[in-house]
């Protein structure tokens, strides 16, 4: 499946680290597909399908509408009751990846590699306040900040305003 727009494939996946004291830190990722934005990292001890559907339902407000469909693995959140009735509500189409096969989730695969190597490998975290704060500040300086080779270079964010731009239906 390969997006032909914004909000066409969001790719949801968990990544985990810990705070100097060994809690456990749970970040979901959420990514579009197609612009490669990071449009979430959620951070908390705990993430459980109520705050994967509150996540998707605050992204999909905030970009106007729901994507096209959703890519996730088999994990107990996102095979939830709850994720499966709000993508029948929302009319989102959701893809599973086979297990044992993160290839099929190439896009968040290689943003978690990213950021496991430019900020998890490299920070101790004291608290989960902390934790929240700076992978906040990565998300945002990813998406505005850095280029990306699949983006002809463009930053995540100038290229979905390039899109926006470029894309707009002719007024009649």
């Amino acid at each position: 499946m390969c997006p032909i727009r914004p909000d066409a494939l969001w790719a949801l996946d968990f990544q985990f680290d810990s705070t100097i004291d060994g809690r456990q830190v749970k970040l979901l990722n959420v990514i579009d597909e197609y612009t490669r934005e990071c449009l979430a990292i959620v951070v908390d001890h705990s993430i459980d399908a109520e705050t994967v559907v509150g996540t998707l339902t605050r992204l999909s407000i905030e970009r106007g509408r729901p994507p096209a469909f959703v890519r996730f693995d088999n994990g107990p959140e996102f095979v939830s009751n709850a994720v499966a009735d709000w993508c029948d509500d929302q009319q989102v189409g959701s893809v599973f990846i086979d297990p044992g096969s993160p290839w099929q989730n190439a896009w968040i695969e290689a943003f978690n590699s990213r950021l496991r190597d430019e900020l998890l490998n490299m920070w101790q975290f004291d608290s989960l306040l902390e934790a929240q704060v700076i992978i906040e500040d990565h998300r945002i300086d990813y998406n505005i900040n850095r280029p990306h080779s699949a983006l002809d270079q463009q930053t995540p964010a100038g290229f979905a305003d390039h899109w926006a731009t470029n894309n707009q239906p002719n007024a009649a």
